[in-house]
């Protein structure tokens, strides 16, 4: 017998046919599997790890440091894994300190932030109040990696956010939406995907640059009056693509890359907002601007 020529025209179009669902399976594959591999911590930490002194309901913010500190984890992450760094470097350094799930789908443990964005900015909004009440002042901060550096410009924008927010300190936000390195482009040369993401995964397909929730979300100016932005980035960013798309315009903005203050500084998406002590520093900084120090690749010994 012959061997198969898939380019005889004699051969049969059944296998070719199906080529490009071949395609658009790979396509939702990368997608999906790239953003769980790059921003997902590991799940299994969730269960055996201890907070580390956050989320303390007890806790009293102090004089030199008289906001809480509410931490907001990115895209499959959640309020453990996401911050077994940071949390504690900040408990260390005398902030009280919390953190949220937000953004849960049905039957899915450990991964968050999926669910719509406008959704999880009002588990936000909910989350905020709950702190402020039990530590009796009246504004909070936020710091946030990824898509938690993002979803709450829309609490801040439109549900009120503004009155009981400081700060706002985004770790690789994904500000204006990523391009994930550019295969989200190829979304609508394969009809249904988009659609697919949409209802699967909503909090995934917010995320695409220029999707109705991002349009909606910049609209009009990326800040509000009121609040101070700091963003950090990376230029080594693989998730949030091109990095400078995380950065904000408007007063009162910061835009740090954190080679600008280490140039030896590697780290990409997942590293920065969770094991950076150099980004780590810069987040100290944002917060306490009046006692900032510089922040060099010296900070990660800080």
């Amino acid at each position: 017998m012959l061997p198969r020529n898939d380019h005889d025209p004699r051969t049969p179009r059944t296998s070719r046919d199906r080529t490009p669902w071949k395609h658009l399976a790979r396509v939702l594959s990368v997608l999906l599997l790239a953003v769980a591999a790059v921003l997902a911590p590991t799940a299994t930490a969730q269960a055996a790890a201890p907070s580390r002194g956050w989320n303390d309901w007890s806790c009293k913010p102090s004089a030199a440091h008289p906001r809480p500190v509410v931490l907001v984890h990115g895209t499959l992450g959640n309020s453990v894994d996401n911050w077994l760094a940071l949390a504690p470097y900040l408990v260390n350094r005398g902030y009280c300190v919390y953190s949220l799930d937000y953004g849960q789908l049905p039957n899915v443990p450990f991964f968050h932030g999926l669910g719509p964005i406008e959704r999880s900015a009002g588990q936000l909004d909910a989350f905020v109040d709950r702190v402020l009440a039990a530590t009796g002042v009246p504004e909070a901060d936020l710091v946030g990696h990824s898509q938690g550096g993002m979803m709450p410009r829309w609490y801040l924008k439109f549900l009120g956010g503004a009155e009981k927010v400081n700060a706002l300190v985004g770790i690789a936000p994904d500000n204006h939406g990523t391009t994930l390195l550019g295969l989200t482009k190829l979304l609508p040369h394969f009809p249904g995907a988009e659609d697919l993401i949409k209802a699967s995964t909503p909090g995934l397909a917010d995320q695409i640059a220029g999707s109705a929730f991002l349009t909606k979300l910049n609209a009009g100016g990326d800040t509000v009056p009121g609040v101070r932005y700091h963003v950090i980035a990376t230029r080594y960013d693989e998730v949030v693509t091109p990095y400078r798309s995380q950065f904000l315009s408007g007063p009162d903005v910061t835009n740090v890359l954190i080679q600008d203050k280490c140039a030896l500084d590697l780290s990409e998406h997942v590293a920065i907002g969770t094991v950076d002590r150099v980004a780590f520093h810069e987040v100290a900084n944002a917060l306490d601007p009046a006692h900032a120090t510089p922040t060099t690749c010296l900070s990660v010994i800080g």
